[in-house]
């Protein structure tokens, strides 16, 4: 199976997102938010300086950047690897392809911006989801993909041998 055609699934991805952040850049101030369906679906502006749900904002501009800087790279090896890596399945390419597109998605906008844009933004009844982006989405489904994936993975055979 050749390798190179599958890595338009990341490209894609991370176009994806990086059009939908200059959309929503160009389109929205900080805070500012749009309706799509009244009481359920808004795009709301904000930036996300720390990590997952915006944690670790209490650290320092900079040991922030040093901590995201080194995770980054330790998932974009780990992932790129695995996803190019001649024996791994479509399923699982395409698993890791949206992972790898949604992981350098929010790696450019730290990069470029310091945070990462976010302004997908769910109400339900009484509770508020927390904002997030197409990068994110991508991470969650590859994420789900894989863990189904090696959930139905076949089990390998433990033998015993006896002397």
């Amino acid at each position: 199976m050749r390798r190179l055609p599958w890595l338009l699934l990341p490209a894609v991805a991370l176009a994806a997102d990086l059009g939908s952040k200059a959309w929503i850049l160009r389109t929205l101030a900080e805070g500012e938010s749009m309706p799509i369906i009244r009481g359920f679906f808004y795009l709301t502006l904000g930036f996300n300086r720390g990590a997952i749900f915006g944690s670790l904002t209490w650290l320092p501009a900079q040991a922030r950047y040093i901590i995201f800087a080194l995770a980054g790279l330790a998932a974009l090896f780990y992932f790129g690897r695995l996803f190019l890596a001649k024996e791994t399945s479509g399923w699982e390419r395409v698993a890791l392809g949206l992972i790898l597109g949604g992981a350098l998605g929010n790696g450019v906008d730290r990069i470029l911006r310091g945070a990462v844009v976010d302004f997908l933004d769910f109400v339900f009844g009484t509770w508020h989801y927390w904002t997030f982006n197409l990068a994110d989405s991508f991470i969650l489904v590859g994420a789900i993909l894989y863990g189904v994936r090696m959930l139905m993975a076949p089990k390998p055979e433990h033998r015993t041998t006896e002397n």
